[in-house]
């Protein structure tokens, strides 16, 4: 069926509507701090494909999303996310990937001379790190306390 356009409406409108949809977050919903048991809905959910990797400390689970942005949910062996990351062409949906600390990212990116590119919580609590541009956005939020003896933050890529 082919797209009629309104009386008045602009080719370019349209185009920049159809940018927009294809720029909006794509769901993820490994969430910080929840159980591992989420994981395999959040992949069908995420209509994309799991690769889970045992290490002698924690669990990787990567979720491929089809939107090429790659999402890994890291678990301790107790089958808590303490670690999520994610890097590709678009955000991932970070109510969903932070859950109850979404507020302190928000908080961070809203702060008076913060940069809009990239956002820095540090707290004994929580760390969120993100930033990128257009196509290219990369992050990890980590929960210290929860974090398996021995792993250290450079492991969570």
């Amino acid at each position: 069926m082919p797209i009629r356009l309104a009386a008045g409406l602009q080719p370019m409108c349209l185009t920049a509507a159809m940018l927009a949809v294809t720029l909006l977050p794509h769901p993820a919903h490994a969430t910080l701090g929840e159980p591992e048991s989420t994981v395999a809905s959040d992949a069908a959910q995420l209509k994309g494909s799991i690769k889970s990797t045992e290490l002698t400390t924690y669990r990787v689970h990567a979720i491929q999303m089809p939107s090429g942005t790659l999402v890994r949910e890291f678990a301790a062996p107790g089958g808590e996310v303490f670690a999520v990351t994610w890097s590709g062409p678009s955000m991932p949906d970070l109510q969903q990937t932070l859950g109850t600390h979404l507020g302190a990212y928000v908080a961070a990116a809203n702060a008076p001379h913060a940069i809009r590119r990239q956002v820095q919580v540090r707290t004994p609590e929580l760390v969120i790190e993100s930033g990128g541009r257009m196509r290219a956005f990369t992050g990890r939020a980590y929960l210290p306390q929860a974090m398996p003896a021995g792993v250290t933050v450079d492991e969570l890529r």
